[in-house]
């Protein structure tokens, strides 16, 4: 049973989702957690469709395990909330086992897998036992890939939130880097990398203007 939470808690929680898009791009984490500034383009348009079942909330069994989807979460421990993909429930014990899934292939990056390492600390604060691995499949793949949430991986998460809990809650955008990875992703428009990251010269504007 999940543990009741104080207001104050529950007002601090920020959305599970943060913690991917923090360690992507800290600009990109704030443009949507921060501004509520969104965008859709042909990868987060099949991203939405690839979880469209899992969406659905639609419970299964099968032999041995029972399926949650759409599964509400939350951690008084990293201060997030949100929603799991899939919950496998193992064996006459239900080992939680969560799965999320992604557009495309496994990334050079631990966003995926800190996203899903959050889940499995999501769910041992809610079922009160570990949760030692989970997977993440991708579209591009069809496959999952194992994740075990080790030592390092779970200081990586627990850091990660921090950073983007403080950052949420003082409210602040960082300004843009841009890198190779930015014509990418869908708030290229909004974030404008190129050219807020080197801006024109106020001076250089002025003489046009005398110039004119």
């Amino acid at each position: 049973m999940t543990p009741a939470l104080s207001p104050e808690t529950e007002d601090g929680l920020i959305p599970l989702s943060a913690l991917q898009h923090q360690l992507f791009c800290q600009r990109q984490c704030a443009l949507i957690h921060v501004e509520g500034l969104w965008a859709e383009d042909a990868a987060t348009a099949e991203g939405r469709i690839l979880h469209e079942r899992a969406d659905s909330g639609q419970a299964e069994r099968r032999p041995g395990v029972r399926i949650a989807r759409s599964l509400a979460l939350r951690s008084a421990a990293l201060g997030v909330s949100g929603k799991a993909d899939v919950v496998e429930f193992h064996g006459a014990a239900r080992q939680p086992f969560p799965v999320e899934y992604k557009r495309g292939k496994p990334k050079a990056h631990r966003a995926d897998e800190v996203q899903l390492c959050a889940q499995a600390i999501c769910l041992e604060e809610m079922f009160d036992r570990l949760v030692p691995e989970g997977a993440l499949f991708y579209g591009q793949t069809r496959r999952r890939q194992l994740v075990t949430f080790d030592a390092d991986l779970r200081g990586l998460t627990a850091r990660i939130a921090a950073e983007a809990r403080a950052m949420i809650a003082e409210r602040r955008t960082p300004g843009p880097v841009a890198t190779p990875g930015c014509r990418r992703c869908s708030l290229h428009d909004l974030c404008q990398p190129e050219r807020l990251a080197n801006p024109p010269s106020v001076a250089r504007w002025l003489a046009r203007q005398l110039e004119g």
